[in-house]
């Protein structure tokens, strides 16, 4: 079992991850809300990571915090939940935004994130409210260094990709980043995933 990367962010084409380990790259999935932290390609990274295994694949996931791994490996032991759904919802809710979501019982938010349906919404707010602690929204003294982007990157287009592999439907997803686009022209692919991303968050 992969528990622990550290090496060097070689690669972030949202949500996948290239991290090299003296050499050897490492492909590792990440909920958008790591993604936005992440250091500057070339700048050393240590990631949390958890190894599903299937039938037909065996894929990384990574979190910068330990809680954020505690609370994907919670979400994928509910009835319904696997970890590409666990992903989306990581990406559209921090621990502290789904944990109001469940003391809310605020299934309308839920239900926006591609993949949960009503009932599953309900499954997650019955099955995680004894489990979410404040915990999930420390910071741990990570260091935030602006993420560089690579020359000529077609920000809108890397920005509908990263919202499909999420589970959001192509037209959708277009949608999503053309506002985003309107409300901050000229951003890059992570500030454009963040403003589509954003109203999934409630107040």
């Amino acid at each position: 079992m992969i528990g622990r990367l550290s090496g060097t962010l070689a690669e972030v084409r949202p949500p996948l991850l290239l991290v090299d380990v003296q050499g050897v790259g490492y492909e590792v999935l990440a909920p958008m809300t790591t993604i936005f932290e992440l250091p500057a390609l070339g700048q050393p990274v240590q990631l949390h990571t958890h190894l599903a295994v299937s039938e037909t694949v065996q894929q990384l996931y990574g979190f910068l915090r330990d809680a954020e791994r505690k609370l994907f490996r919670t979400l994928i032991k509910i009835s319904g939940v696997g970890p590409k759904l666990a992903l989306a919802i990581l990406s559209g809710l921090d621990g502290a935004a789904l944990a109001r979501c469940v003391a809310e019982d605020n299934v309308a938010a839920l239900v926006k994130v591609p993949g949960v349906g009503k009932k599953t919404a309900e499954r997650l707010i019955i099955e995680l409210r004894d489990k979410l602690t404040p915990d999930f929204n420390h910071t741990n003294d990570i260091p935030l260094v602006p993420a560089t982007a690579a020359p000529e990157v077609n920000h809108v287009s890397e920005a509908e990709s990263a919202l499909a592999a999420l589970g959001y439907k192509p037209a959708e997803a277009s949608k999503m980043v053309a506002r985003a686009g309107k409300e901050q022209p000229d951003a890059d692919s992570a500030t454009l995933i963040r403003l589509a991303l954003k109203g999934m968050v409630p107040a």
